[in-house]
């Protein structure tokens, strides 16, 4: 579903509006300054390019469906980052003697609040934040050592499980360190998760203690409390609640400071009673399922640290010098991993949220400085949403510029784009045209990393030349603690994943009903398979699904069965090319899935057949419809509309018809909205195995459906 192979620079170059004669001058101006600046740049240093070219992982043996490992991993996987650092505590305190005074966890202090009237007459909060307040290495060390031993006068056990339900912040991070310290086992909740779902995540883990903040208290917990019946002690990361009486008998709730200080108290000998082993389970991560309920994933301490390992050496010169800007939920794998791997090398973090991030952000009074402008980061991890929306604020800035200006932006993008596609850079595009673009992220990042789903070609080139960095994709599960490709910041090629990190091995394996072989050429393809230590433990309870999804080798190594579908190219990167479950991941994060989609609308009178369609580019979903002859002919002369069966099936007028009936009927049904089919094709032939479009016992073929309907893709997508 998500084929997209590396875009031409002329595909993606903006359209300018230049006199012919003046744009010939400018040519031979940017000919003449490109030949002076390539002169020097060819004999002092390795192209881009030739970096990019080089072979990035290998099959271990000649067979099929042999497994890809990373030149740099070839003689065996790595996992650990340090030797004798095994779990997750001893790397903490591996970084705590290395980087003791060193400033690690940053929160900006909040000013002012005020409300401002919007002309529509809406009220959104605003805030004016001062600078960042640091914490040392040392600092956050005592904080999770104290918080850790009051968890345990509380009565928290080790090799138990206890919960947190909170937004990214330092908080979030001491508190987990002290459960890494303590052995006690986290689990981890989406602060945007609904009602029923954080319901049943506590209730499958047993959890007695959670740690939330005031406002998810308020908002989210406290009409679900009475629903949790093991819950005993509530501790908030940012003072006392407002309320308290509405908590059933029996809730105590804390403050993390007030548990800190109990720790604190207690007898400074009085050790954590178990050290974790690296097989104990460090992280009960919960993830979206297809049914809705969402699965806890079991991630040990070896599984993350070797995860955190693979990632780590991804990342040149990663240091002291860095500055890690931290906003995307902890409770994904990929922020958990990300701030791990950064707070390994002595890098600092500083916390934000998507509504301060930058100075035009939501909650930010105009004239004050969002998060990046004040902080500087030079890393920064982001979801295709977030980058799609840079791009577009950015677009829109610039046709907003005189004609003069938007040209020479426009020129300069163009030309810059030639030079990435050739590996080469552009100091002085970088320096006078994109600097105050490169600025909305602060001016100093270096590497960008993206995850959670595809990033389309145009965004990414975009990011490119306007930020003046790398941006790398990554491909990873929370089955595989994050871990799986990540592209190296010298390849500038769109649409690839990279090659496999040095913590784990990909293999392709044959998946007949989709028609993708190992043995295909000129590319293998197939199911992803990921094995290596940090393949996780499985789902929490729930041992049908974990058998089904993993399976340990002769060896004893643990493999994860993706279910997404790949081919490497001749370097060995990975492409993401299908997905063999019908389960999308849309553009913001939400999962579809088809079949349940399908299910809920096929039944209308109106519908003889119906395949459901969403890629991880848009945030809609988008219908194929077989009409019921009979009923849409009855719909159309109610309407008026009149016309052949073949005109019918063709009319906008008359799709938007059916989509009303749809709409209706996927309300009915319970549908969450981003699962409503926006828009639809009609088709005026029937789906039948002559067709190719189904199979003999007339399941959809996803492939063959989406090949076909390929035009009205592009149609309804734009």
């Amino acid at each position: 579903m998500n084929n997209h192979g590396s875009s031409k620079p002329s595909s993606m170059k903006l359209k300018h509006t230049i006199n012919p004669i003046l744009l010939y001058f400018i040519q031979f101006i940017i000919s003449l300054y490109t030949i002076l600046t390539y002169i020097p740049y060819y004999f002092l240093s390795e192209s881009r390019q030739e970096k990019s070219n080089r072979t990035k992982a290998k099959p271990v043996n000649s067979k099929p469906d042999s497994a890809y490992r990373s030149v740099n991993s070839l003689d065996g996987l790595a996992s650990v980052l340090y030797p004798g650092c095994d779990t997750l505590d001893k790397v903490f305190m591996h970084a705590k003697n290395k980087f003791k005074d060193k400033r690690l966890l940053g929160t900006r202090e909040i000013l002012n609040e005020e409300d401002e009237v919007q002309p529509n007459g809406k009220v959104f909060k605003k805030v004016i934040l001062g600078s960042y307040n640091w914490l040392s290495y040392e600092d956050v060390f005592v904080r999770a050592f104290n918080f850790g031993n009051g968890l345990q006068m509380l009565g928290q056990k080790p090799k138990t499980n206890i919960a947190i339900f909170c937004e990214t912040r330092a908080e979030w991070m001491v508190a987990a360190q002290a459960c890494f310290m303590y052995n006690f086992q986290l689990v981890t909740l989406y602060a945007t998760l609904g009602g029923p779902a954080i319901v049943h995540g506590l209730n499958e883990t047993e959890v007695t203690n959670i740690i939330t903040s005031k406002e998810l208290l308020q908002t989210k917990l406290k009409d679900i409390v009475s629903l949790v019946p093991r819950l005993r002690h509530i501790i908030t990361v940012d003072g006392k609640p407002p309320t308290w009486s509405e908590f059933p008998k029996g809730v105590i709730v804390h403050t993390m400071a007030a548990v800190r200080a109990l720790g604190a108290k207690a007898s400074m000998e009085n050790k954590p009673l178990s050290k974790p082993a690296p097989s104990d389970i460090a992280v009960i991560m919960y993830t979206s399922g297809s049914t809705g309920i969402p699965k806890g994933v079991m991630i040990s301490h070896s599984n993350i640290i070797a995860g955190i390992t693979g990632m780590a050496e991804r990342i040149p010169e990663l240091g002291e010098k860095d500055v890690y800007i931290g906003y995307l939920p902890l409770a994904h794998v990929l922020e958990l991993s990300a701030e791990l791997v950064c707070l390994s090398h002595g890098c600092r973090i500083g916390y934000s949220s998507p509504q301060t991030l930058a100075d035009q952000s939501s909650k930010i009074k105009k004239g004050s400085k969002g998060d990046t402008s004040m902080l500087k980061p030079t890393l920064m991890a982001a979801v295709p949403e977030i980058m799609d929306r840079i791009y577009k604020n950015v677009m829109n800035k610039v046709n907003e510029m005189s004609s003069f200006q938007r040209n020479l932006f426009i020129l300069a993008y163009n030309y810059k784009m030639e030079q990435i596609s050739k590996g080469h850079s552009t100091p002085l595009c970088d320096s006078f045209i994109f600097r105050k673009v490169r600025g909305l992220l602060g001016g100093n990042i270096r590497l960008l990393l993206c995850g959670g789903a595809p990033l389309s070609a145009t965004t990414q080139r975009f990011m490119n030349i306007c930020f003046c960095c790398p941006v790398g994709q990554g491909y990873g599960l929370t089955e595989s603690c994050g871990a799986g490709t990540i592209t190296e910041v010298w390849d500038y090629n769109t649409g690839r994943v990279g090659a496999p990190l040095v913590c784990c091995e990909i293999k392709l394996k044959n998946w007949e009903e989709g028609g993708y072989f190992n043995t295909d050429k000129p590319h293998p393809r197939g199911e992803i398979l990921i094995g290596g230590q940090n393949v996780t433990m499985g789902y929490y309870k729930n041992e049908a699904k974990t058998k089904a999804d993993f399976f340990e080798d002769e060896n004893g190594q643990r493999w994860l069965c993706t279910g997404d579908i790949g081919e490497f190219d001749p370097d060995g990167c990975l492409k993401i090319i299908d997905r063999k479950k019908d389960l999308v991941k849309l553009q913001a994060g939400e999962y579809v899935s088809l079949g349940k989609v399908e299910a809920a609308l096929k039944n209308l009178p109106l519908i003889d057949n119906i395949c459901a369609y969403a890629n991880s580019y848009h945030s809609y979903v988008i219908g194929f419809v077989v009409p019921n002859q009979k009923e849409l002919t009855e719909l159309a002369r109610r309407k008026g509309l009149h016309g052949t069966w073949e005109e019918l099936c063709n009319s906008c007028e008359m799709e938007n018809e059916v989509l009303k009936v749809l709409s209706e009927a996927a309300i009915s049904a319970s549908l969450e909205k981003f699962e409503i089919p926006v828009k639809i094709r009609l088709s005026p032939e029937p789906w039948t195995p002559e067709t190719g479009l189904v199979t003999d016992a007339f399941k959809l073929k996803r492939k063959e459906l989406k090949t076909h309907y390929q035009a009205d893709i592009e149609r309804m997508e734009k």
